[in-house]
């Protein structure tokens, strides 16, 4: 089920849950489209690079074959750090859970090896990037790193609870994101 991405509270962060109905499965992390992602953080032209670094991320991993599973999206990227903290933010901060792939679904360049290295994929795309391969891992294991990620991104360094999103994978999202970018960037006065 899509969700749609709540307002920024008071603090400049995503609310972890609906606070009209706590109890409701409204709540962090907020699965939506990479549609609604770039339509919702495409506010600037700084947001617009990063998004752009993230989409190019996103097909680098799948030629090399990862197409399967679903990414959070956090840090300073999803939160108003413009009016919080009076700059913009440097990139996005993505944990990719994913399906080894069977085989590569291209001849990988050597871009899309730099998006398996997380130095690299900071410097190249923009993003802050970890990949966990969930069919590698125990059921101990995969609850163990997803209590981590979930630990680490539902607060701030301040300890206040934030909320984040949830996209897939599939590469079938990537024309309709694609678009929404460059209309977005268009509205902004970027050449597309």
């Amino acid at each position: 089920m899509m969700q749609r991405i709540p307002e920024w509270d008071a603090e400049g962060v995503l609310p972890p849950r609906d606070e009209a109905q706590p109890t409701a499965g409204v709540r962090s992390p907020y699965r939506v489209s990479l549609a609604a992602l770039v339509e919702r953080f495409a506010t600037s032209p700084e947001r617009v690079d990063i998004l752009r670094g993230f989409l190019e991320y996103r097909s680098a991993l799948h030629r090399v074959g990862l197409v399967s599973g679903f990414q959070w999206i956090d840090g300073s990227f999803s939160e108003d750090v413009e009016r919080v903290e009076g700059r913009a933010p440097r990139d996005v901060d993505v944990v990719s859970f994913v399906d080894r792939p069977s085989a590569a679904m291209q001849p990988p360049t050597d871009a899309d090896f730099e998006a398996l290295d997380h130095d690299a994929a900071k410097v190249r795309f923009l993003v802050d990037g970890y990949i966990i391969e969930v069919d590698e891992l125990s059921p101990r294991q995969l609850v163990a790193q997803s209590a981590y990620w979930y630990s680490l991104w539902s607060h701030r360094r301040s300890r206040r609870w934030k909320g984040f999103v949830q996209i897939e994978l599939d590469p079938a999202q990537e024309g309709d994101a694609a678009f929404a970018l460059d209309a977005r960037a268009g509205t902004l006065g970027e050449q597309a």
